[in-house]
């Protein structure tokens, strides 16, 4: 689907940096699923000070584990000196670089937007292009919920600013590398491991 507004202005974020500007890297960290160790990840990131752009944790299909998907903002440190701290926690298994142009993305954004009368059609109408599903609907605003790509998430956002945003909330990106298409056989293309 193509942009709706091609003069759309990207987000800005702390520092008056773009999204486009900043270069990303997204490592899926898989954990054992105890007590404290997301907090021991967090606080190696903010001890060393490394700028966490966003944190995504959740059990996987086996119990005993967890995956948090990083996203960190490489122009604060290098790729391998956030692996070589990682690696020194008991808790993490297995470290890979997921390159976004070989992964599939997703977030989650939760918003509600002031919609009286005048505006509410409006509305509605650019959270159908968007694919955006209404959650909640009072008198006077509207809870709207949107999972796709996080360019797709920041271009919703800018366009109904104009209505007002009361309130909004995002998850972070989750991401898990392209299934393989060549004809072999294994299943998946996995991204770099370290």
């Amino acid at each position: 689907m193509s942009s709706i507004n091609p003069n759309l202005v990207p987000m800005s974020l702390p520092g008056g940096r773009s999204t486009s500007e900043i270069s990303h890297h997204v490592l899926s960290v898989l954990v054992e699923n105890r007590a404290g160790v997301l907090a021991r990840v967090a606080q190696l990131f903010s001890r060393r000070g490394y700028n966490i752009y966003s944190l995504a944790v959740a059990p996987t299909d086996d119990e005993r584990f967890s995956r948090l998907t990083v996203v960190v903002d490489l122009e604060s440190v290098t790729l391998e000196q956030i692996t070589k701290q990682l690696h020194k926690l008991i808790n993490v298994i297995k470290i890979t670089e997921i390159d976004p142009s070989d992964a599939v993305e997703q977030e989650l954004l939760l918003a509600v937007v002031a919609a009286d009368v005048q505006t509410r059609s409006q509305i509605l109408e650019l959270a159908g292009i968007f694919g955006a599903k209404v959650l909640d609907v009072g008198l006077e605003r509207l809870t709207l919920a949107l999972a796709d790509t996080p360019e797709k998430l920041d271009d919703f956002t800018e366009l109904i600013k104009v209505f007002g945003i009361v309130e909004v909330q995002r998850t972070g990106r989750v991401a898990l590398a392209k299934l393989n298409r060549s004809g072999s056989r294994g299943g998946i293309s996995r991204g770099k491991a370290s």
